[in-house]
């Protein structure tokens, strides 16, 4: 079978049921990258460097390595529903529409302590004083983003190079996610996994713009007069795009850790409220479902 032909059961499956068990696989590349920052992330500038490349190429080989040896395992004929329920634990629409919802419950009954709550569990910027508009203005920006990250990236690099690419895809967003970030320890460190997910993100984030777009109904000229603006090269573009969609304002000013930081703005309307973080998630919802119906073309096609 295709990966295109693997991919869509994989989708509405993940969707479906999302991931029941305490244990995730990421956990594993999570201990594994926690681990070497521990022991490798010393000396200067050039060796933290070179260390932080060495463990992308062990990440990214055992990725490629496992994910290759589960698909010869796995043959053809009914070992083919091992790799969909296995490639679902790459995906992360399900688990990214609730932990979403969970926002908006709390937000949209008033209970704004709650709210923060929440959303403190799925961004890294300070929760404690966010008022309704930067609560749903966080929780938007991280569901647009996520839908590329969690949903279109790894189903993209599982559709060009089946289970192998999503693990390998999957691999690099964690450690960027974990030591990508230009504090003063892991600026060295965690550069080749920060570019290593620029590159795997190009595409997909482009793509999940675009998806939002055709969703929404709206939003290409806000997505393409705003995402070159953000700081980071592919996160603007579903942000932006979500922005366009829904005619309001995201980005500006928020404070990791008590600091300011100044992002770009994105859209030119109102912040967003409850109402607007509700709509948010019914185009995130029509958005998979657009992903789905690209996958089955391509199945079809193929």
């Amino acid at each position: 079978m295709s990966h295109a032909a693997l991919l869509l059961p994989m989708l509405i499956v993940e969707a479906a049921f999302g991931y029941p068990w305490r244990w995730h696989p990421v956990m594993a590349a999570g201990a594994l990258i926690d681990a070497a920052e521990r022991r490798w992330n010393r000396g200067g500038a050039t060796r933290q460097r070179m260390a932080g490349i060495a463990l992308l190429l062990v990440l990214v080989a055992l990725a490629v390595g496992i994910g290759g040896a589960i698909e010869r395992v796995a043959g053809h004929g009914w070992g083919v529903l091992a790799v969909i329920v296995i490639g679902t634990t790459g995906l992360a629409q399900r688990s990214l529409h609730d932990h979403v919802a969970a926002v908006l419950r709390p937000l949209a009954a008033g209970d704004l302590p709650a709210a923060r709550g929440a959303v403190g569990m799925i961004v890294g910027r300070d929760t404690a004083e966010l008022d309704e508009a930067g609560v749903a203005t966080a929780a938007i920006e991280s569901l647009a983003e996520s839908f590329c990250d969690g949903v279109v990236a790894p189903a993209f690099w599982f559709l060009l190079a089946g289970l192998p690419g999503l693990f390998a895809a999957k691999a690099i967003n964690t450690a960027d996610s974990m030591i990508g970030h230009r504090t003063e320890r892991l600026a060295y460190f965690g550069w080749a996994a920060a570019r290593a997910d620029d590159v795997v993100n190009w595409l997909p984030a482009r793509l999940s713009g675009a998806l939002l777009c055709l969703a929404g109904r709206g939003g290409w000229r806000t997505m393409a007069r705003d995402a070159p603006g953000h700081a980071s090269p592919n996160g603007g573009w579903p942000e932006a795009a979500m922005a366009g969609v829904l005619d309001r304002q995201l980005g500006g000013v928020v404070r990791y850790d008590g600091e300011p930081a100044h992002r770009a703005v994105l859209g030119r309307g109102a912040p967003p409220d409850a109402a607007d973080l509700a709509r948010a998630l019914g185009v995130y919802r029509v958005a998979c479902l657009l992903l789905w119906l690209l996958v089955g073309m391509f199945a079809w096609l193929l």
